[in-house]
């Protein structure tokens, strides 16, 4: 059996946790309380892209991958924006009112870029779910493809956008 002991600062991580509300007074991780906050309209937008061999990005394009249409099938990343939650430890259990998951080719660096948008009125964020639906659509297109082309790589994952709530509107800076 393992046992995982961690010894923890707790004064620090509680001085810290002004900005990471996910930690209580002696430093163990909390879900943070929403009960307080005011219902507003939220969005996020989260992008990233993966990139393909030759044959992979035309098979994708034309619609020719023996699995059947990949684009599809990993538009079902829209499921995974519902199920953040059961996999984000510190997640609350959203009513989430739009998800939306598009694609974008890019020819020359032979990539699709993956985007995905979520909206609901609440008393959190929806930044979570919006990386999660473009990473589940992105492992999608690598399951599907993996047969032809195991050298795909997963890029630029990132929240692009984020609106709503009391620490108000994020725009991702490219040139950070």
């Amino acid at each position: 059996m393992y046992v995982h002991s961690l010894t923890v600062d707790s004064e620090r991580v509680y001085k810290m946790s002004g900005k990471l509300n996910h930690f209580d007074q002696h430093g163990n991780a909390v879900m943070v309380d929403v009960t307080d906050k005011n219902v507003t309209e939220r969005e996020a937008i989260a992008t990233g892209k993966i990139f393909v061999c030759d044959e992979t990005y035309e098979r994708i394009l034309t619609g020719n991958m023996a699995k059947g249409d990949v684009l599809a099938v990993a538009r079902e990343g829209i499921m995974a924006t519902k199920k953040t939650s059961e996999l984000i430890p510190m997640c609350h259990p959203l009513m989430l009112t739009k998800a939306k998951v598009d694609f974008e080719f890019n020819e020359e660096e032979k990539s699709i870029s993956a985007t995905c948008l979520v909206k609901l009125s609440g008393k959190t964020g929806v930044e979570m779910e919006a990386l999660t639906g473009v990473n589940v659509a992105l492992l999608t297109i690598y399951d599907m493809c993996k047969a032809i082309d195991k050298g795909m790589v997963i890029s630029d994952v990132h929240l692009v956008k984020k609106s709503g709530g009391k620490s108000g509107d994020f725009y991702f800076n490219e040139e950070k």
